[in-house]
């Protein structure tokens, strides 16, 4: 079995992060909340060491158990300090009002306080990223929890119940700076993502409903803007929720050396490569479908797609079909593998991809070309949720235990 030890490799620089060995283990989250299984979530360790004997399989489930009734838990980083900070998604009714991010004590894990000022919550919360070279960080925004818990709802976003902006604040002072409004092109930004370059002042937030990527930037006069960089376009189909499907980008990275950035789209299936050398102009040079609502033998059918795709086949590995669709992204250090989940939230999950729930998700592996763009899957990797000893589970995020695109800042 792959093994690890220490406290992390500890890179001087993204572009000698991309020197280090290859990954052998990956850590995700398994959730059984919210499903027919009355089990605690876990954190299962999987063996992606092609020289292991337990290559492409479990190891090691740790039970999860909360120790503070804290108000829908997301995003975690570590900070200079030696504190955990995690922003949280709503208060603990279900409601929007007084998302903030909550600190931990690295060593005990027992919460210290909150990182904002009182009176200063943005309405919603969701992802988080800093850069304290340029002594800022950027959070997002999902929506109100008990709007979103058991499933999607048009309604909601009319009601005001979903984000669409994103929240700017000093990292010394923990005051809140900015909020940048991007409308409803920007409707739901989950995922934001600084380049990984401390000295860039600038980065990418996809936005799930609009399926748009926007550019952040900070200007000369020291304000922060952005730019609407990638839109990908909503298919005219029947057999569906609405009339429109939009892809739904739920997740989003960027290769360690700031030329890739890659994201899924939930509902239309694909995971896309874009090359962002040129940051205001991203030019997709790869993609790949991997399940998701539009396969030829579903029950909805393309009336109108601007981008003209023939809808994909069922994706089906070592005999397994794939249920649900590509969600959450990890690429190895180097840029050649793309690790990538199924489960989005098992609310979602039970609205639009209800087999998942009975089959479990599943992880998977995608080959990079990192010299002209390409994505390809690889048909020999498959690790299945649906096969867990209390049933069929959720896997979500991917990490690294010695740190990875999605996790570690450069100060």
């Amino acid at each position: 079995m792959a093994s690890c030890s220490g406290c992390g490799p500890g890179y001087s620089s993204p572009l000698e992060a991309m020197k280090g060995p290859r990954e052998k283990l990956v850590y995700l989250p398994c959730i059984y909340r919210n499903t027919e299984i009355l089990k605690p979530d876990y954190l299962s360790t999987v063996d992606v060491d092609p020289d292991s004997k337990t290559y492409c399989q479990m190891v090691e489930p740790v039970d999860l158990y909360y120790k503070c009734g804290l108000a829908n838990p997301h995003t975690s980083h570590c900070l200079a300090n030696g504190q955990i900070m995690i922003s949280c998604m709503g208060d603990p009714s279900g409601g929007g009002k007084g998302q903030g991010f909550v600190l931990l004590d690295g060593e005990t894990f027992e919460v210290t306080g909150n990182w904002e000022h009182p009176g200063e919550e943005a309405p919603f919360g969701y992802d988080f990223w800093y850069q304290p070279r340029h002594n800022v960080m950027m959070s997002t925004e999902w929506g109100a929890p008990k709007a979103l818990i058991n499933g999607f709802d048009p309604k909601h976003v009319q009601q005001g119940l979903y984000g669409q902006r994103i929240h700017v604040w000093d990292w010394t002072t923990h005051r809140k700076l900015q909020t940048l409004d991007l409308g409803q092109d920007g409707a739901i930004p989950l995922e934001i993502r600084f380049l990984h370059d401390p000295d860039e002042p600038q980065g990418f937030v996809g936005c799930a409903l609009s399926s748009n990527v926007f550019r952040f930037y900070r200007t000369q006069k020291g304000e922060w803007e952005t730019e609407k960089v990638i839109s990908v376009p909503s298919k005219k189909v029947e057999g569906w929720m609405l009339p429109e499907m939009p892809g739904l980008i739920t997740d989003i990275l960027i290769s360690l050396d700031d030329r890739f950035l890659y994201f899924s789209n939930w509902l239309h299936g694909d995971i896309r490569q874009y090359d962002i050398t040129d940051r205001h102009k991203p030019r997709l040079v790869g993609q790949v479908f991997l399940g998701g609502s539009l396969v030829k033998d579903g029950p909805v059918k393309v009336l109108h797609d601007p981008e003209n795709h023939c809808q994909p086949d069922a994706r089906v590995i070592k005999g397994k079909r794939i249920p649900g669709a590509p969600q959450m992204l990890q690429l190895s250090l180097d840029g050649r593998r793309l690790y990538v989940t199924t489960s989005l939230y098992s609310g979602w999950d039970k609205q639009f991809y209800p087999d998942m729930l009975s089959e479990g998700s599943v992880m998977m592996q995608i080959h990079v070309d990192t010299n002209n763009g390409g994505l390809t899957l690889n048909q020999d990797f498959l690790v299945d949720f649906g096969k867990e000893p209390d049933g069929p589970a959720l896997a979500h995020e991917l990490r690294y235990p010695g740190g990875d695109c999605t996790s570690d800042i450069w100060i």
